[in-house]
């Protein structure tokens, strides 16, 4: 059997996963020297899971990196572009304004604007019944040469009864934005069965009323999916102010070979960034030029679609994060900050393989993965949705994703001792402080300041900039109902 890069992370004196956060990698298989098989690394990830998670600091050394030719190859070998060039333009418009219609939700472009510019590679448009399936059941797509490459996450287009009706006998359908507008052509398309509770309980693992995105997209939507290979009329824009960030996997392949970066390390999040996740990312570069990386590049890649209602959202988290490259707490130098525009499912250890799969088409050899990734409270129990450990862990063991890494982060917190965010130590537990979400949120929104060193000031600032609007709109309501 082939080995793999997973398998090689795995050498003696290397914790698979801990408490807290980890690097993925995703180097070639043959980046990296390595003696087990796909199925030796996961009996050894479990073995090392059990005997070192409840370890502050693992072991780690790799010794003299491989040389990098190129950033690593998108799934299938290239990435989809599904934008129709300029000059072709008019032609389809005029063909799109003769086909039958189908109108899309916010979430539906967020998915149009996925696929068009190869996030999703090889996947060429909404899915067809088999690529449902294989997503849904499987996590992964194969391709025609008989390999695989990771889908954990089906990216579909539901309709109703009455739309599928209408469609007739069509081989193709053009698609209508929020707006009015016509956004693509949908071809060669196919139309199925969409049995919600059956995706819902395999995409969630539970069929719990109060599911953020279930409500929001599949709860309300047609009985029908209609998959096809998608022609985008011309890029996806959303005049919001914030398009500049919205980097294509093209162009920002070509912003890592601008800044002649040879390693490219990824984080997403959904929050403000504090000083603890800084310290996280700059502490993974620290280890990138000790393995001999030159040049490591952080893509720092906040989600931009469709988030729950008591997220922060995405202009105010934009704002915060300018402040933090601002005020140096992150190297504008050595950082790339870019919006990536998938929507949210709240999904933990299903959603989180998407993720990763996605940040490999735009090129990031290293994924930094934290605890409870994508995850959530249960929406009716007084309990994580997640296990919090699963995300990692699902991460190396995922059908497609074979050539991931992990490298072990310890948890970090806040330190009275030094009044700064530092990896937790538990020989000396009294002086750490776990400030959560919901404590920084009473804080803001307070208009309290958090202890020195949470977060760089200007960050802070925009935070209670937010929600001291969220409190003026929720004062606003209350005199106009009162009012009516």
């Amino acid at each position: 059997m082939a080995t793999t890069a997973a398998a090689a992370a795995l050498i003696p004196g290397w914790a698979a996963v801990v408490a807290g956060a980890a690097i993925v990698s995703t180097s070639s298989s043959s980046q990296l020297a390595s003696r087990f098989s796909f199925c030796g690394a996961r009996q050894i990830l479990h073995h090392w899971h059990r005997k070192y998670s409840a370890m502050p600091s693992p072991p780690f050394s790799l010794r003299s990196p491989p040389p990098r030719a190129a950033l690593l190859e998108p799934d299938g070998g290239s990435l989809v572009n599904a934008i129709v060039p300029p000059p072709d333009r008019p032609a389809r418009i005029a063909e799109a304004q003769r086909l039958p219609r189908i109108p899309l939700s916010r979430i539906d472009l967020e998915w149009v604007h996925v696929l068009s510019e190869g996030w999703a590679s090889p996947l060429r448009g909404f899915m067809r019944q088999t690529e449902y399936l294989q997503a849904l059941h499987f996590n992964f797509l194969r391709l025609h040469d008989g390999s695989i490459v990771n889908m954990s996450v089906p990216i579909v287009l539901a309709i109703d009864d009455l739309q599928k009706e209408s469609l007739g006998h069509s081989s193709a359908v053009s698609l209508v934005g929020p707006n009015g507008n016509l956004v693509a052509i949908l071809r060669d398309i196919e139309i199925y069965k969409h049995n919600k509770e059956e995706r819902i309980a395999r995409t969630w693992g539970t069929i719990a009323p109060g599911l953020p995105y279930v409500e929001e997209a599949i709860v309300h939507a047609g009985n029908w999916l209609i998959g096809g290979d998608l022609e985008v009329l011309e890029p996806i824009k959303y005049n919001d102010g914030l398009d500049h960030y919205r980097l294509s996997p093209a162009e920002l392949r070509m912003e890592f070979q601008r800044r002649k970066a040879d390693a490219v390390f990824a984080f997403q999040l959904r929050n403000p960034v504090h000083n603890g996740h800084a310290l996280l990312m700059t502490d993974t570069r620290k280890r990138l030029l000790e393995m001999g990386f030159k040049n490591p590049v952080l893509l720092l890649h906040p989600l931009g679609g469709y988030t729950k209602v008591d997220d922060v959202p995405l202009h105010w988290r934009m704002k915060q994060h300018d402040k933090v490259l601002e005020e140096g707490v992150l190297d504008p130098q050595t950082t790339v900050l870019a919006i990536f525009p998938s929507p949210m499912h709240y999904a933990g250890p299903t959603e989180v393989q998407w993720h990763a799969k996605a940040r490999i088409n735009a090129g990031a050899d290293f994924y930094i993965v934290g605890r409870d990734p994508a995850g959530m409270a249960h929406p009716t129990e007084k309990r994580d949705l997640y296990d919090p450990d699963h995300g990692k862990m699902v991460l190396s063991m995922a059908p497609g994703l074979e050539r991931l890494n992990i490298l072990p982060f310890r948890v970090a917190a806040y330190d009275k001792s030094q009044n700064a965010m530092a990896f937790f130590d538990p020989s000396r537990s009294d002086d750490f402080i776990f400030i959560s979400g919901t404590k920084m949120r009473n804080f803001a929104k307070n208009g309290e300041n958090p202890p020195d060193g949470f977060m760089c000031p200007g960050g802070w600032q925009v935070l209670v900039e937010y929600y001291k609007s969220l409190a003026g709109e929720e004062s606003k309501a209350t005199k106009e109902h009162i009012m009516v």
